[in-house]
């Protein structure tokens, strides 16, 4: 068992692309964690949609044996981070099982939205902060302006920064000592009863459910029987180990400790994230504070394209929840679509990578209805209903106000797009907090409606600031506007999975958009189909797809002109006729780029 002195436990945090999992592989080669010729780029990123994204969707842990200068043998634990605000979530757990971490800037970017969100959550965690500046090998970097920037933005010491380039391994030595004399070293009572955080858990499909843990106090042994305090449930511990990153059984794990258990778990559900974990018989008298459980914030539809599929898709999206507890699904129908499953997302992102993963690991084709958010309903009779789905909107004369959820959202843009920046979220229905400067970037600080938000404002703020700006948000509350349901009608018939929630000012001109858009991408069929867009019983905007023609005069050449007349009025007969019972079929492409709006 490792000495507590000896025990570091830490994580990377930082903005997207500025460098964790490059330094992280660093840390692991240069302590010879694992064989040069088992290394490879992103080595903690082991999902396939992380590689080709380049991003960290999971946080991972590693421990890393490290020989410090002053001869001692120290073990590290690491946990690498994800960087994007849609997993935000897995970042506060990480930093409740750790004690320091190490806050990668890339030294050619400086503090980025994302650096910020992620180094607050540290300092509420208690975390002791090294600065460390990545990329010191190209030729765009500066350290000293940066450091200022650290000192000016978040407020905290850089004079002490290490200088590192995780790509070419300069500065490795120092941050690895950097870890063993400015971090602390975890606190616990070995002799105390066992108290073990759960921090993560996943389904192996040979092991079971995998638990990671970090022991506060006590020991784990294996063989022990342990009892988890929120469920009651009680487990025999079958395995336990450490990840070197692969996993490693170990006999036991001491006070300070990060590893995993296995203990024939059948289910994630069994196993609640934050949870506290003691032994059966002289358990620890009470629980730790454990984590805020994560709510959605985007809510969508996913169907089978084919029908056929639904039963492939409830089974692949019951796998998927037992991997990612942080996406909530229910049952559905739609008439336009059959059965589905209406889901809850962190965000944009975290829709987008469920989607990948159901596609590509299951072999679904899917549809994606809109992306909606949770209104608050404020009935006449004095009541209060969540509405997820504009399509389960209650009858308008009984609604007293709709309220609709607020975000804080922070850009920070170079001075250059200030003014695009500001455009963008006054267009967006924003009312600004605060503007100031850190250098020649402006940091804005705007309150946004989150419906806005959720199309496509990150990819309408990158377009407008050519890639510099960054976007971090935090949910605000509640805010009551004048909201409407906006309807699309194709032939008469209304198309549920395009119903969207808009500002009545904005009606007319988001539902213009709309018809026209779907009016390039619906087939002409053999009659004119009618696309409107409605608000109640009041149309806004039509456009009118014209017929496809076949010329029924051909076989009349020269003759009289009322035979060709007779052969048009019938024509016209069989056209009205058809409208009336005719189906429009709505291609899938037309659903997801009828979704996308560009302004």
């Amino acid at each position: 068992m490792t000495d507590l002195t000896h025990i570091r436990n830490f994580s990377i945090v930082a903005h997207i692309d500025h460098g964790k999992s490059t330094l992280a592989d660093r840390l692991i080669q240069s302590t010879g964690t694992v064989a040069d010729r088992d290394m490879e780029a992103q080595l903690l990123d082991t999902m396939d949609i992380e590689r080709e994204r380049g991003i960290t969707i999971k946080a991972n842990t590693v421990r890393i044996e490290y020989d410090a200068q002053d001869g001692e043998h120290y073990v590290l634990n690491l946990i690498d981070t994800p960087g994007h605000v849609d997993f935000a979530y897995e970042v506060s757990r990480s930093m409740r099982a750790v004690e320091g971490s190490l806050l990668v800037v890339d030294s050619t970017q400086g503090v980025e939205a994302q650096t910020l969100a992620n180094v607050y959550q540290a300092l509420d965690a208690d975390h002791e902060i090294v600065p460390v500046l990545n990329k010191i090998d190209l030729p765009a970097s500066e350290p000293e302006k940066v450091v200022e920037q650290i000192e000016d933005v978040i407020g905290i010491d850089a004079s002490e920064a290490i200088l590192v380039s995780a790509k070419t391994g300069i500065g490795i030595p120092e941050t690895l000592e950097a870890i063993v004399t400015r971090l602390p070293c975890p606190k616990g009572d070995p002799d105390a009863p066992l108290k073990a955080l759960l921090v993560d858990s996943w389904y192996d499909a040979y092991l079971g459910v995998v638990v990671l843990v970090r022991i506060i106090d006590g020991t784990l042994k294996k063989g022990d029987r342990i009892r988890m305090i929120n469920t009651n449930a009680v487990y025999p511990v079958d395995r336990i180990g450490v990840f070197r990153p692969q996993m490693d059984p170990v006999e036991q794990l001491g006070t300070g400790e990060i590893g995993f258990l296995t203990a024939s778990i059948k289910q994630v559900r069994d196993t609640a994230v934050g949870d506290t974990i003691t032994h059966e018989k002289q358990g620890c008298a009470e629980a730790l504070p454990g984590f805020a459980p994560s709510q959605p914030v985007v809510f969508c539809g996913l169907f089978p394209v084919d029908n056929a599929e639904f039963e492939d898709l409830r089974e692949a999206i019951s796998k998927l929840s037992l991997n990612d507890a942080s996406f909530s699904t229910e049952m559905e129908t739609s008439a336009a679509l059959g059965f589905g499953f209406r889901c809850g997302f962190l965000g944009l992102l975290h829709l987008e990578v469920i989607r990948d993963r159901l596609e590509r690991e299951y072999d679904i084709d899917l549809i994606t209805t809109a992306p909606s958010v949770i209104y608050q309903i404020h009935m006449r009779d004095g009541t209060t209903q969540e509405m997820h789905n504009p399509a389960d909107m209650p009858d308008p004369t009984h609604i007293d106000h709709i309220e609709e959820p607020r975000i804080k959202a922070t850009i920070l843009v170079p001075d250059d797009y200030l003014g695009d920046v500001l455009k963008l979220c006054q267009d967006r229905r924003g009312i600004q907090i605060d503007l100031t400067y850190a250098g020649s970037r402006a940091m804005v600080v705007y309150d946004l409606p989150l419906n806005e938000v959720v199309f496509d404002f990150y990819d309408r703020l990158k377009s407008v600031t050519k890639g510099y700006a960054s976007f971090d948000y935090l949910m605000s509350g509640y805010r009551e506007d004048a909201l409407v349901k906006m309807q699309i009608l194709v032939n008469d018939e209304p198309v549920d999975a395009l119903s969207t929630m808009v500002h009545r000012d904005r009606a007319e001109a988001r539902g213009r958009a709309m018809v026209e858009k779907l009016k390039q991408l619906i087939p002409q069929h053999m009659f004119k189909i009618p696309i409107q867009a409605a608000i109640g019983g009041r149309i806004i905007a039509r456009e009118t797809l014209s017929a496809l023609r076949k010329d029924v005069t051909a076989k009349c050449y020269g003759g009289d002109i009322t035979r060709k007349k007779k052969l048009l009025e019938k024509q016209k007969k069989g056209k009205k006729k058809m409208r009336k019972f005719g189906k429009v079929d709505i291609p899938q492409q037309a659903f997801i780029s009828a979704l996308k709006m560009d302004d």
